[in-house]
């Protein structure tokens, strides 16, 4: 199993790649990553247009350590295969495509950006928004680090509708656990769906919690108002920190070499605590170096 960089993905804003307005001011954003939206936020007739200005800033080198996304639009839109094409030859650092229901769509999504030569080090992400992709999870993840994949990012307003359910966060708690699992039993990153309602601070609170609780990532976000929120909830907590720190300090003590078992601050703390202990210290100086 390949794991991906820790790279924080606390905050992932999406941005209508047709609003050049929007494209300027996300050079100045505190987000972790930037989603240029080729697809909802995009009418058809401005398609081809907001593709050319998503490229054109994935090209720029205008966004500092900014991770550089594209949310093109789905397989079976007459401008999938040009949107694939140009964010690949535009160097963005993962694709995000829409409505994946199967293993096959990835594969053929990474073929299809070997043939149009994507940097080695583009990524693929998948959309987690039908019913299919939630029956074929398992073997769309076990293609992660094999097929260009290392992402999932949580649709529910698409789920919802697919699903004629109302759309309340307790419709999909079984869906977000099934995700988080199948995501880190193959290394992949898996991001939260976005919260509508971006003047309702206290409700994205709740839910940034909620997703950090149950092994997200991060969020994805529709309003810079909601960065703080997110950047806050889904970074490490200092306490947390100087645990982490303390548990690789022992471990590092020769009176510990090679035990598997230790006690930390009057807890039994195993290897499988040091891992999460070094993985949470990186994701910490990898927050503390995009500050810098």
């Amino acid at each position: 199993m390949t794991q991906t960089p820790f790279r924080p993905r606390r905050s992932c804003l999406y941005m209508p790649a047709s609003n050049n307005r929007a494209l300027e001011k996300a050079k100045s954003l505190a987000a972790d990553t930037i989603i240029f939206d080729l697809e909802d936020a995009v009418a058809p007739e401005a398609k081809e247009d907001a593709r050319e200005q998503a490229c054109a800033a994935l090209r720029s080198g205008a966004y500092g350590k900014r991770e550089l996304v594209v949310r093109i639009n789905a397989m079976d839109t007459p401008w999938f295969a040009q949107d694939l094409k140009q964010a690949c030859q535009s160097k963005a650092n993962a694709v995000l495509v829409p409505k994946i229901l199967s293993a096959d769509d990835i594969i053929a999504i990474s073929n299809l950006m070997d043939e149009y030569d994507a940097d080695r080090n583009s990524k693929l992400w998948a959309m987690i928004e039908m019913p299919l992709a939630i029956l074929n999870l398992p073997q769309i993840a076990a293609l992660g680090g094999q097929k260009r994949l290392t992402g999932f990012v949580m649709g529910f307003n698409d789920l919802a509708k697919e699903m004629h359910a109302d759309h309340e966060r307790g419709n999909f708690l079984s869906v977000m656990t099934q995700t988080v699992i199948a995501a880190r039993a193959y290394g992949l990153n898996v991001i939260d769906s976005v919260y509508n309602d971006f003047n309702d601070p206290d409700g994205l609170v709740a839910e940034c919690l909620e997703a950090r609780k149950l092994g997200f990532d991060g969020k994805s976000l529709i309003h810079p108002v909601q960065i703080e929120t997110a950047n806050r909830i889904f970074a490490p907590q200092a306490d947390a920190i100087a645990e982490a720190e303390a548990i690789i300090a022992a471990f590092k003590d020769p009176v510990n070499a090679g035990k598997g078992v230790i006690v930390v601050d009057g807890k039994m703390t195993e290897l499988l605590h040091l891992k999460q202990a070094k993985q949470l210290v990186a994701t910490a100086a990898a927050i503390e170096a995009l500050a810098e």
